[in-house]
């Protein structure tokens, strides 16, 4: 089929490998939303069911591992995934079944969100899966987006401010080899400020803050999604970078409400990637 099919019919892939959110503003369900919005189409392995809504995170039924290893089977076997992102894997096993087939696949590059606590405060990912994740998931990395107490958790130390978020970021790219996108979003000092550490280099790419959103609820796992799906779409990691932060300042600024008690992120009709400030630090 490969060969037949003319290129204005083909479609960039990307796949999702994370949990399901039962309201639909994080997870699998903004991944999917996010791949949408670039015009990629998604696949997905998923890892976890959740029982959630925007109050909070009321129950967690994890995948048998082997059963998301046949859901990645299935998916390397017809489709061509042109970029990968992972989210909630919640135990040790579930990231081993994962990382298994990773390696055999290293041409692919993959963002990893390690996503262990939500932002109800609920706990994501069991302590004796942190190991597995520092061993053998985050060294498969093209990208690591930890936010900063998830990258706290990875050193194992406090990080105060900006120049120790600096230090931190370069820390963690020696530390696993891959490129370290460091969120700041529980900055207050730099909100909308992440920081892209490739090699000894860092930059920060921010965006205008908006005031009294609707929604924020899904913006780490939008952002992991948007980078994925811009990879996938054959961009270099900046500019994969550059559109994700792109994408969801503009979805945090058109967010909609849906429910007495919940509201989501927009959908972008366009990436404003002129909203992005890049600072070379």
């Amino acid at each position: 089929m490969n060969g037949t099919v003319p290129e204005d019919r083909r479609q960039a892939v990307a796949l999702t490998i994370a949990g399901s959110d039962s309201g639909g503003n994080a997870g699998i369900q903004a991944d999917l939303r996010t791949f949408h919005g670039f015009g990629v189409h998604g696949c997905t392995a998923i890892a976890a069911l959740t029982a959630q809504n925007p109050l909070g995170v009321t129950g967690i039924l994890t995948a048998d591992a082997d059963f998301l290893g046949k859901q990645l089977d299935a998916i390397f076997a017809c489709y061509t995934v042109g970029a990968i992102k992972t989210g909630m894997l919640a135990n040790a096993e579930l990231m081993e079944a994962v990382a298994v087939r990773l390696a055999a696949r290293s041409a692919i590059p993959v963002v990893v969100d390690p996503v262990m606590v939500a932002t109800s405060g609920a706990r994501l990912l069991e302590d004796c899966a942190v190991e597995t994740l520092k061993m053998r998931l985050a060294p498969r990395a093209a990208l690591l987006t930890p936010n900063r107490p998830e990258a706290e958790v990875l050193l194992g130390r406090r990080i105060a401010d900006r120049p120790e978020a600096i230090v931190a970021a370069r820390e963690l790219a020696a530390r696993y080899g891959c490129a370290i996108l460091l969120k700041g979003g529980h900055d207050s000092a730099h909100r909308g400020e992440d920081l892209l550490c490739l090699g000894d280099g860092v930059m920060a790419f921010s965006t205008p803050v908006v005031a009294d959103p609707l929604s924020t609820h899904g913006t780490g796992c939008t952002l992991s999604a948007a980078i994925a799906a811009s990879l996938a779409r054959g961009r270099g990691l900046e500019e994969a970078v550059t559109e994700g932060k792109a994408y969801v300042y503009e979805a945090i600024r058109t967010g909609r409400v849906v429910g007495p008690f919940a509201a989501v992120l927009g959908m972008p009709a366009r990436l404003p990637v002129e909203a992005v400030r890049r600072e070379v630090l």
